[in-house]
């Protein structure tokens, strides 16, 4: 298994329709958070949307919820979490795939999948896949052969470590995860289900469980920063890195 991170130009994804035409004309940067749910057809994922002006309401947005899926191609749009100070929203979205992207997925075959760092800005996309390496030099081939340009900007077996990014759970992550434990939800065997856990959180139990599995990576993100530092990897994967 490996990963590799690529760059392209934005530009290019918005010609192929991976990204809305003038998106960032109203927002600075898009992080890809997790992707929950990978088809040809469509994909399921948690994204950091930084929106270049202040934040719109939680009643805003569900007012114009279905203006906003219109415009961007999405079947589901659900807020999770505002963030004022840094003019982040978290959302969980559920999006068609336009058909290049459909032949990509088909060709990785479900042997690659999306990881960190995946990130989107108005000059470039910093994207990162794991997965074997057969299935992403095909991939990698196919993007040769469309004349799409790109470079390999990182080929490791050793899966990513963001040293920068913050491993402490945010407050809302903090409060959730708090009244989990405390209602019996890891405890063993579990005191109260996921969708009980919801009803009372007044959230959706798909959208309670992703805010949790959040906090619960950056826990394990900061145990796993107190141990001992892996070494240095230097078996980079051979791949051609075709430029632009």
């Amino acid at each position: 298994m490996q990963t590799v991170t690529l760059e392209f130009p934005t530009e290019y994804l918005v010609a192929l329709g991976l990204i809305p035409h003038r998106f960032f004309d109203r927002y600075e940067e898009v992080e890809l958070l997790e992707t929950l749910r990978l088809e040809r057809g469509w994909r399921l994922q948690l994204v950091r949307v930084r929106r270049r002006g202040p934040l719109r309401s939680a009643q805003e947005l569900a007012r114009e919820s279905l203006r906003i899926r219109r415009a961007y191609g999405l079947t589901t749009f659900e807020l999770l979490e505002r963030r004022p100070r840094t003019r982040d929203y978290i959302v969980l979205v559920r999006q068609r795939n336009p058909e290049s992207l459909r032949a990509l997925v088909g060709l990785a075959g479900g042997r690659i999948a999306p990881t960190a760092p995946f990130r989107m800005t108005s000059s470039a996309v910093i994207a990162s896949f794991h997965g074997e390496e057969r299935a992403l030099r095909r991939v990698l081939h196919r993007l040769r052969q469309m004349e799409f340009p790109f470079r390999v900007v990182r080929a490791s077996h050793r899966p990513f470590r963001d040293t920068e990014q913050p491993a402490d759970p945010t407050e809302l992550q903090s409060e959730l995860i708090t009244r989990a434990w405390v209602l019996g939800y890891y405890a063993v065997p579990r005191r109260i289900t996921l969708s009980r856990l919801a009803r009372l959180t007044g959230r959706s139990a798909p959208a309670l469980g992703k805010i949790l599995r959040r906090a619960e990576g950056r826990l394990v993100a900061r145990f796993l920063g107190e141990r001992a530092p892996l070494p240095a990897d230097n078996n980079t994967v051979r791949t051609a890195a075709p430029t632009a």
